[in-house]
């Protein structure tokens, strides 16, 4: 799950973000579950789980079914354990969403001093 730091740095730096852990309604619901929320909002899903996500997102491509696309993080790029993660993050989502880049599909998020 994203910590809720990386939605409120990306807020503070004036985009439109939630994590499923902020929105009540959307805890402890299923992937798929989702994946529609998010597709119905037009909202992309940043995510580690790649595997489910991944298989989600080409469905509901498939079935015509919204889906506005996924940020892919690892573990290991992106250690939950290192003070320097959110930091880390907010500034390469920051940088990716300030981009021309269009985050359709699926893409995996590149650290800013790698880009």
């Amino acid at each position: 799950m994203m910590d809720p730091a990386v939605a409120a740095g990306l807020r503070a730096r004036g985009h439109d973000v939630v994590t499923v852990s902020e929105v009540p309604v959307l805890r402890g619901l299923s992937d798929p579950t989702i994946l529609a929320a998010a597709g119905a909002d037009d909202r992309v899903v940043v995510t580690e789980d790649r595997g489910d996500y991944r298989r989600l997102a080409y469905a509901r491509v498939l079935e015509g079914q919204p889906h506005p696309g996924l940020i892919l993080t690892s573990n290991r790029r992106w250690p939950r354990g290192d003070r320097r993660t959110v930091g880390r993050l907010v500034n390469a989502l920051d940088a990716l969403l300030r981009s021309a880049e269009t985050v359709e599909g699926e893409h995996w998020l590149t650290p800013v001093d790698r880009m």
